[in-house]
């Protein structure tokens, strides 16, 4: 299983910046139980994706500023960034094949 690195409102442009690969950031929170839900699936994809995707979370209570940049008003919510800039975007607990169908396009391998 691959570790999922927490990015905050400090590293987040960093970890975008510096990725050369597609960045999947699962925006979630400690109280929300459809986050939790989604948990395993995104654990699932991280270890599938790996090489070719980077995978991280982040705690929208913790972190406003990132939150309120990406307008994130519910979640869990998914973004892929590609090259830094957001290309899909998904709200709420998604099935895992939904997610899959939705960005295996941006996905390159």
């Amino acid at each position: 299983m691959v570790e999922i690195e927490t990015v905050n409102d400090s590293n987040f442009n960093d970890v975008l910046a510096q990725a050369s690969k597609p960045v999947l950031v699962d925006f979630g929170a400690e109280w929300c139980h459809p986050c939790k839900q989604l948990d395993p699936i995104v654990d699932e994809l991280a270890t599938e994706w790996g090489a070719k995707v980077k995978v991280v979370k982040l705690d929208i209570d913790q972190n406003p500023e990132t939150t309120m940049t990406w307008e994130v008003m519910g979640v869990p919510t998914l973004m892929l960034f590609v090259d830094g800039e957001p290309r899909a975007r998904l709200q709420g607990f998604q099935p895992k094949q939904k997610i899959i169908s939705k960005l295996a396009g941006y996905i390159v391998g």
